[in-house]
Formats: C-alpha cells, structure tokens, sequence
C-alpha cells in the first residue's frame, strides 16, 4: 500500500536539528520546482550555491533571503568546513547547483561526503534533473539505463570509454555542450556503429528545447543541416546493444569475412544477409572480434 505523508507546511528550522538540504532547481523552466523546495529555500539561513551570481536572482524569485556560500567544483574542500561549521553553530544549510540536481554531474559529492562524515544529517530532496527528463521523453523501450554524464574530452580518452560501454545492452545517457556536439555524435558513430538509436534532447524545459531521433549514422548530418542545432547543453541517448545468441553461426561467418579483409562495416552487412541476424548485434561482435584480432596481432609483433 502506498502511504503519503502529507503537510500543510514545512516543519519549521528552530523546530529541528540542522541538516544540510540538497535541493534541486529548475533545468530553464522557473515553474519546474517542487513546493518543498521553494519553503525550504525560504526558511534556511544560508544556501551553498555553484555560482552566487547565477543564483541569487533565482533565489530571489522565490523568496529566498539567506546568505550564499560559494560551493563548486574547485573549492568544496573548503567549502565543505564552511557549512560543517553553520551545521555545528545549529543553522541549516540549503545545497543548490546552476540547474538541476547537486552531485548528478555536477558539484556537490564530495561536500555531502564531508558534511555526513562530520556526524551531520543530509535531507536530500526530489526534483529536476536532465538525465531523468530526457529518458522520459526519449521512446527507448529498456528497463535499465547507465548515466555516464560528460564523456572525455580528449578524442583517446573518449574512444576507449566507448568501446568499453559499447557491448552493453541497457541505453547509455550522456551529457555534451554545444562546441563538442559534432566530435561527441561521430565518436558514438565510430564506436557503436550508425544503426543504433540515438536520441538528442537539447535545451529542455527552455524556449528552444528540442528531442531529435534518428540512427547514429544520421545524426551528424542532421546536426549540420541546421546551425542552430547544435546550440544548447544536450542530454545524448543511445539505445543499448542488441545480445549476439552465442556459438552463432553470425560470429561464425563475421570471422571469415573478416579474415578476408573486409571492413566491419561490410562484414556485419554481409553476415547479415546470410546468417539473418541482427546487424547492430553483428556490428558490436565485430568491433569485438576485431579488437581482438588487433591485440594477437600486436601481441605477437612485441615478442618476435
């Protein structure tokens, strides 16, 4: 049975022991925030804020007249000792971030970790976040999903974290600002392969928001056709990989066909055509076999 606890009002702050309060904020849209999220934000004393400058105006929007501490990526350590010592002098402290949820790609972790570990209590509270907005909007028919976030951003570094999540069979939801949109799409590409689904949630919740679907090997071009496309943070979705039944006659023939020196392009097409298997599953088996033919090769060069 579900049980719902509800309250006309908050519980006021002199009421309670101090908690540090993870507070989420609207993604663009200034109506996306939950009513306990405006009465918390009103009644603590201060709020940890990613950027002051961004915030306040926003806090102000909703009545909120606390003191701001400066708590982002590069000083949390500190920033840490600062709401540890208004925890300890009995004032709560109200965590937010520029848009969205603390600590979901964003700071906040390692201020949460330093304030539980100090004996202080951490009331996180439900709300907006990108990741979880776009699955909803994205069609992607998979029970489970894996949250990457911002991918590297050096191209090296980035390959070898996609050949990595390539074989995984649940959707994949990564993060990407606007000047990498067109590297991010193509290394996707290069690593899965151009017929799994891609979703592109851009600007959401905001006046240009736009979700774009397409196969993986469209997308690039989709992107340049319009400039105004690749403006906007993006919320990137790929479908999960297809499972290869295994002893298939498919990897079967995709060996043979690549020993032969076909691309895995063409392999996992032609293995297609004669073994009736899926070609996204013959695509990833062949960017397997392929690694792995690379490595014996390599191997065997080093120890001659």
């Amino acid at each position: 049975m579900l049980s719902l606890r509800l309250t006309g009002k908050l519980i006021s702050m002199t009421e309670e022991s101090p908690a540090l309060y993870v507070v989420p904020t609207p993604l663009g849209h200034l109506g996306d925030i939950t009513q306990r999220a405006i009465e918390v934000l009103q009644q603590v004393p201060w709020v940890a804020a990613e950027d002051t400058r961004h915030s306040a105006p926003l806090l102000r929007h909703y009545g909120c007249n606390a003191r701001l501490l400066v708590a982002h990526r590069h000083n949390e350590e500190g920033a840490a000792q600062q709401v540890i010592a208004r925890l300890a002098a009995g004032e709560s402290v109200a965590m937010v971030v520029d848009a969205g949820t603390p600590a979901v790609s964003d700071p906040g972790a390692r201020l949460v970790a330093k304030v539980r570990a100090a004996g202080h209590r951490i009331i996180p509270l439900p709300g907006a976040c990108a990741a979880v907005v776009a699955l909803s909007a994205a069609g992607l028919d998979e029970v489970r999903f894996l949250f990457y976030g911002f991918l590297p951003n050096k191209a090296g570094q980035r390959a070898a974290v996609l050949r990595e999540l390539a074989p995984l069979p649940y959707a994949l939801i990564f993060y990407e600002a606007p000047h990498r949109i067109l590297e991010a799409v193509a290394a996707l590409c290069a690593a899965f392969g151009p017929e799994r689904t891609l979703v592109l949630a851009r600007e959401l919740t905001k006046l240009f928001e736009s979700i774009h679907c397409c196969a993986l090997g469209e997308a690039q071009a989709w992107l340049l056709a319009d400039a105004n496309r690749q403006r906007g943070e993006f919320v990137l979705l790929v479908s999960g990989a297809a499972p290869v039944e295994e002893s298939t006659e498919g990897e079967r023939v995709l060996q043979l066909l690549l020993d032969d020196g076909l691309s895995i392009r063409q392999a996992s097409r032609l293995a297609h055509a004669i073994t009736g298997v899926g070609k996204n599953a013959l695509y990833q088996r062949a960017l397997g076999l392929k690694g792995s033919d690379d490595r014996r090769r390599k191997d065997g060069c080093s120890s001659s």
